[in-house]
């Protein structure tokens, strides 16, 4: 008979004791000189917690870095043949920690930026039935490792991803989270950059519970591999932002958009009425000219912003469609495994000669 506990453990009602396995994963771009020593610093138990098991992620190293994570013992390793980048990493990482049953899954670096000792404090929340996503909390504001441009970097950014995602985080841009299996099971995320910002858009637009705890940060190893400068990480982590809230509120965004043109289209048209009202209309047809393409325009993109709201509904019905199928394979797995279990050993072979 099927485990009810477990079933309900992997299904999203996760409470007190319920929880089975954690899996710690670390996605690596050539991090072989840092992974020990960030390994070495991780949990072998969890307060409510049965198994620990840890997962490396290693897109597209050329160091050794999934030999280095074998020799030390990891349980998992997936390997990306050519680099894909952050997203693609994480996406693997919670794929593979899925389908080896984890119920609670934590990312973290491999360049032993945060604080081992600290995924307790972001896994109970989870245990305790508090919260679907836990964000570390790196205290921006006075973080001794972070540059003053950097500080006001992640301050903005957090604020706009706060009003975006309609929840609070202070520190949107946190790798270091802890996830539930069902929320595992419902985000999907889309973009080729970074999942951090995706993350808390989906997250705060499905309504899933979100909570942060404050984590303790080492100083960095190397310059980040992420982004080259940090005007280009702001240009990609806007474009992440704006991608995530135009997927989940395309009316709001379309037709916002929208009135905005228009209401620029009206200001020449008033213009040109204004001249008109003072006999003066026939030098300033330009103005009603403009003034009417804008408007066309405006109303174009609000038509658009409707098409895209029915888009965005069926999407939301495949994703439902999706979460059920994985709880379903999970349902199925599980039943296959205690058929093996419950299965009676293989008859032994009788001689020939037995009597």
């Amino acid at each position: 008979m099927l485990n009810k506990a477990l079933w309900r453990a992997r299904v999203g009602t996760v409470a007190g004791g319920q929880i089975l396995k954690l899996i710690i994963q670390i996605p690596c771009l050539n991090e072989a000189e840092t992974l020990p020593t960030t390994l070495a610093a991780l949990p072998r138990r969890v307060a409510g917690v049965d198994v620990v098991e840890y997962l490396v992620i290693d897109d597209g190293s050329t160091d050794g870095t999934a030999q280095v994570a074998r020799q030390w013992g990891v349980h998992h390793v997936v390997t990306h043949r050519r680099n894909r980048g952050l997203a693609a990493a994480f996406r693997s990482g919670v794929d593979r920690a899925l389908a080896e049953g984890a119920d609670i899954i934590v990312n973290t670096d491999g360049d032993g930026q945060y604080e081992g000792g600290d995924i307790e404090a972001l896994v109970t929340p989870i245990v305790q039935g508090r919260a679907d996503i836990v964000i570390g909390d790196r205290g921006v504001a006075d973080n001794a490792h972070f540059s003053a441009p950097k500080r006001l970097m992640q301050r903005v950014g957090s604020g706009v991803v706060q009003h975006l995602a309609g929840t609070h985080v202070s520190d949107a841009v946190s790798g270091f989270r802890a996830i539930s299996r069902d929320a595992a099971q419902r985000i999907n995320i889309t973009t080729e950059f970074s999942y951090t910002t995706d993350m808390l858009i989906q997250a705060g637009r499905k309504r899933m519970a979100i909570a942060t705890v404050p984590v303790r940060t080492h100083a960095a190893a190397r310059p980040s591999r992420l982004f080259k400068s940090i005007p280009r990480f702001v240009m990609n982590t806007g474009i992440t932002m704006a991608r995530s809230f135009t997927a989940y509120k395309p009316l709001r965004a379309f037709v916002g958009t929208g009135s905005l043109i228009a209401f620029i289209g009206l200001l020449p048209i008033l213009r040109f009425l204004w001249f008109y009202a003072q006999g003066d209309g026939g030098g300033h047809v330009q103005s009603l000219v403009i003034g009417g393409a804008l408007l066309v325009l405006g109303t174009l993109v609000a038509i658009m912003g409707m098409v895209a709201d029915l888009v965005a509904a069926n999407r939301k019905l495949l994703e439902e469609n999706l979460v059920r199928t994985r709880k379903l394979e999970d349902m199925l797995a599980e039943m296959q495994r205690e058929r093996e279990t419950d299965a009676p050993a293989p008859a032994r072979p009788r001689h020939k000669d037995a009597a």
